[in-house]
């Protein structure tokens, strides 16, 4: 009996060992990364926000601020996942990276998957057609009342939300992988106007310079339930990190009362108007 309940003591006395010593490696991601000297974020190569450019670089917008951020938390090298955009949440939470810097939109469904930094933009929709606007396409409402529209959407991306509560079905929507394809799609004749946010359609018609296309310039911006859309987008983290999202925020508004936000905003075609102002994660994950 008694060597019974010693060798029962002396398993449970390992168990807590085991348990003990789980607990002291474990570390934060910030500790983490500071620790080994760089950090992965995953990027959907989506211009303005994250993107390679001819060198190779990884840059946009949301990687400019995260490597300024990140330098200032003592995180010297940022290295980039390239994932589609439908697949960065999945990608954070199964660990393939650590932040997901695409400026992606701060939605409540998300709020329910991530964890979001403070907006570091605002902005709204942009609509592109071929030179002359033929259909003479103005809004999304425009489109879903035209019979034969089609309009290239990213898959994934908020604005498919919108062309659904503008009333367009899913059979007139053309659902692509990324903007090279939607600008493609819209070249090809295979749509007829390609939608994305403001300053990512302005960043992908300068840099297909194809005269044959043009953005609609009296676009007139979506409602859903009569309130005019305006997205939020920001950095994500995993659930557990609540202390490294705190610390980007307090970085991140700095950057903000300084200017020095602006200032790397508008290398990426952003104005002013972009500027979140004092809109937090907080208030948008609850609204």
């Amino acid at each position: 009996m008694w060597k019974y309940l010693s060798i029962l003591f002396t398993m449970s006395m390992l168990l807590l060992a085991a348990c003990g010593s789980n607990n002291e490696g474990a570390t934060d991601t910030l500790a983490q990364a500071q620790q080994q000297g760089y950090i992965t974020v995953g990027f959907a190569n989506e211009k303005p926000y994250a993107y390679k450019n001819e060198s190779g670089e990884l840059t946009g917008e949301a990687v400019e601020i995260a490597r300024i951020i990140l330098k200032r938390l003592e995180i010297d090298e940022l290295r980039g996942e390239l994932t589609e955009f439908t697949s960065l949440i999945a990608g954070l939470q199964a660990k393939r990276f650590d932040l997901i810097t695409a400026g992606m939109f701060i939605k409540e469904d998300r709020c329910e998957a991530v964890l979001f930094a403070d907006p570091e933009y605002s902005i709204g929709e942009g609509l592109a057609v071929k030179t002359g606007n033929p259909l003479g396409l103005i809004s999304y409402r425009s489109i879903a009342e035209h019979a034969d529209a089609k309009v290239a959407v990213m898959a994934g991306a908020v604005e498919v939300d919108y062309l659904k509560a503008s009333g367009i079905p899913e059979n007139r929507m053309l659902i692509v992988p990324d903007q090279d394809a939607a600008i493609s799609a819209l070249q090809s004749g295979r749509a007829d106007a390609m939608t994305m946010t403001g300053p990512a359609l302005q960043s992908r018609l300068e840099a297909a310079n194809d005269n044959m296309l043009e953005r609609v310039m009296d676009f007139e911006q979506p409602t859903v339930d009569g309130e005019s859309i305006r997205g939020y987008g920001a950095t994500a983290f995993r659930f557990g990190d609540e202390a490294f999202q705190a610390a980007y925020n307090a970085e991140l508004n700095k950057m903000k009362e300084s200017g020095e936000l602006l200032e790397i905003l508008s290398q990426f075609g952003f104005t002013e108007q972009e500027l979140p102002q004092d809109t937090t994660a907080a208030q948008l994950c609850k609204s």
